[in-house]
């Protein structure tokens, strides 16, 4: 089975590497074009194609896959299988209905849930305990395919981004291994998807960062728990930007405290534990977080360092608040 392979960050290059592995027959990747990235803004090439330079595999990176320049190379290919992971582009209809075994996607949720280009972050903020990975064959509309297999992972209460991330790359990697092979035997399912059930994931835009303090605590946590490790839950003390980065929920009696320190007030730093804050209706322990242009600390040593006390206020802006 002649295997084109089209993805873009380390999520799909974990699949491309399990089919490596097992030695399927790459005949090429497409990938985005290289973005600048860091303090220098220099062009850095997408984890796929790091991958796919390191196995001397051929690699294409077209602007969009449906141009007039990319479709001839396509045609000339002729592959049996496209396999698409986190590519970031819209298919054209010519590339999903061109193999012979069709064209399929591994996608970070367990459909028709969280369709979208953001599923995972998506069951952070949610706090779902279940997700999983799901393979499918590709249509003309976003997610909407016919199920091939599924397989559930189990998510931890203070999970973050980053680790679900990797888990499910892993998984993602394995399930799409399984699936090839059953498309090759000719007895891979087809099983419609509920559009009943369908729930939508969309990319967390910026302005959503902010910490809103008058939240409940669980809402904030999973707010942090889905931003971590980047680009971080946001929050100021006096002018300073803070990143939050970790966080647990605080299950104390601490009404009291609460109502008279409001949302955002910080309750007391508690030592070798965290900063506990108020939210709208109970305790955030606040463990891990990082000051703008500054390294990740222990919400202790920021405590200390800025000498922290009952009083004093998170907020969602940089204007001063009862931090005197």
């Amino acid at each position: 089975m002649r295997i084109l392979f089209m993805g873009t960050p380390e999520f799909a290059a974990v699949s491309l590497g399990q089919l490596i592995a097992d030695n399927f027959q790459i005949i090429g990747v497409v990938t985005q074009p290289d973005r600048p990235k860091g303090r220098g803004m220099e062009l850095q090439p997408s984890p796929v194609k790091q991958m796919a330079l390191q196995k001397e595999i051929s690699v294409w990176q077209p602007q969009q896959v449906d141009s007039d320049e990319f479709i001839p190379i396509f045609q000339e290919l002729h592959p049996d299988l496209v396999v698409v992971v986190a590519f970031g582009q819209k298919i054209p209809s010519l590339i999903l209905n061109g193999p012979k075994y069709s064209c399929i996607n591994v996608h970070g949720s367990l459909l028709p849930k969280y369709r979208g280009a953001d599923p995972i972050r998506g069951v952070l903020l949610n706090g779902d305990r279940v997700t999983g990975i799901t393979t499918m064959y590709m249509n003309e509309g976003w997610d909407t395919g016919n199920i091939i297999f599924q397989e559930e992972l189990e998510v931890g209460a203070d999970e973050n981004f980053g680790s679900l991330y990797c888990r499910l790359a892993e998984l993602g990697g394995k399930l799409l291994v399984r699936t090839v092979q059953a498309l090759s035997a000719g007895n891979a399912p087809r099983i419609p998807q509920d559009d009943r059930l369908a729930t939508k994931a969309f990319k967390i835009k910026p302005e959503q960062y902010r910490i809103n303090w008058g939240e409940s605590a669980q809402r904030i946590h999973n707010l942090i728990r889905a931003l971590a490790p980047s680009p971080g839950a946001e929050t100021y003390f006096k002018s300073e930007r803070l990143k939050i980065l970790e966080s647990r929920i605080n299950n104390c009696s601490e009404d009291n405290i609460i109502s008279s320190c409001g949302p955002g007030g910080i309750i007391r730093v508690i030592k070798n534990q965290g900063l506990l804050v108020a939210a709208g209706d109970q305790p955030l322990l606040l463990t891990k977080l990082q000051p703008a242009g500054k390294r990740v600390m222990s919400a202790n040593e920021y405590a200390n360092g800025r000498s922290l006390k009952e009083g004093m206020h998170l907020t969602n802006s940089n204007k001063l608040k009862n931090n005197t």
